[in-house]
């Protein structure tokens, strides 16, 4: 399965989504998705690297909230 990249950027609740590039080896996403962070402006997006059978797939993982981990001693 292919490791998906993207450029988020949040406007109010809604996050704006551009596939940037598809890659298969994780080494290779990564290696990439650090390079882009050096060349674009971060204080209006993020890069963001998914792992995917797919785009849908890819784009609904970066759009589902989840439970922030419990912390130990938080009762």
């Amino acid at each position: 399965m292919p490791y998906y990249i993207y450029r988020v950027t949040q406007i109010g609740p809604i996050r704006q989504l551009e596939k940037l590039t598809q890659l298969e080896a994780f080494k290779e996403a990564s290696t990439e998705a650090k390079r882009l962070r050096k060349e674009h402006d971060l204080t209006q997006c993020k890069i963001q690297v998914v792992f995917g059978e797919n785009e849908l797939q890819a784009e609904d993982a970066i759009n589902t909230v989840r439970e922030p981990q419990p912390v130990i001693g938080d009762d």
